[in-house]
């Protein structure tokens, strides 16, 4: 089932007159994390997709947060798109399918994804909080639909239940780690995983 090596990896830059950005992406890692994206929320929550998920995740941006976070955290997930799109290269060999429920404590979510090359968000989440700390609940849907846009992928996150706006959007965060480890799982095919023949 190996039929990858340790070289699928994405390195992207981006910087714009609201955002610069560095990004380095291992699939095939260990969960080694080095995060500083000026949204602290935010880098707790890629620490807990690359552990759970067993990425290697390096990110430095800076943004202008002193109006809000939606910029950067925006511009953080076209990177991240964009990024594992490069380490997925053509996307052959992979089991393109992959899903997790995820429990944390009294919260239950659902992920589930396809790598289809066809970018769609499906996100039903309610969270009451607006806000954890300083970060805004709903750019958690602008995040997740920029890594789709950008990175080809068809992702449903459904909250089946929950109540602390923080273990929701943790479970989501770690349960879209482990679907995304799923997903990019090297199987014995040549080529992608479709009757077409490609993606």
């Amino acid at each position: 089932m190996d039929t990858f090596e340790s070289n699928r990896k994405g390195s992207v830059g981006r910087k714009t007159k609201e955002t610069d950005i560095q990004l380095d992406f291992v699939l095939d890692g260990s969960g080694q994390v080095e995060i500083d994206s000026g949204v602290p929320f935010l880098d707790h929550m890629l620490t807990l997709f690359a552990v759970h998920g067993f990425f290697d995740l390096k990110l430095k941006a800076e943004g202008d947060t002193e109006i809000d976070d939606h910029h950067t955290v925006e511009d953080i997930g076209i990177c991240f798109g964009q990024a594992i799109s490069m380490a997925l290269g053509d996307k052959g060999g992979i089991a393109r399918y992959g899903s997790c429920y995820l429990p944390m404590d009294e919260t239950l979510a659902r992920v589930v994804i396809d790598i289809s090359n066809r970018p769609y968000l499906h996100y039903d989440v309610c969270v009451e909080e607006q806000k954890l700390g300083t970060f805004d609940t709903f750019l958690g849907k602008e995040f997740f639909r920029a890594v789709c846009q950008h990175g080809g992928l068809t992702l449903h996150i459904d909250l089946l239940h929950g109540e602390n706006g923080h273990h929701i959007l943790e479970a989501i965060f770690k349960g879209f780690g482990r679907a995304l480890n799923s997903a990019t799982t090297g199987i014995q095919i040549s080529g992608s995983l479709s009757s077409k023949g490609c993606l």
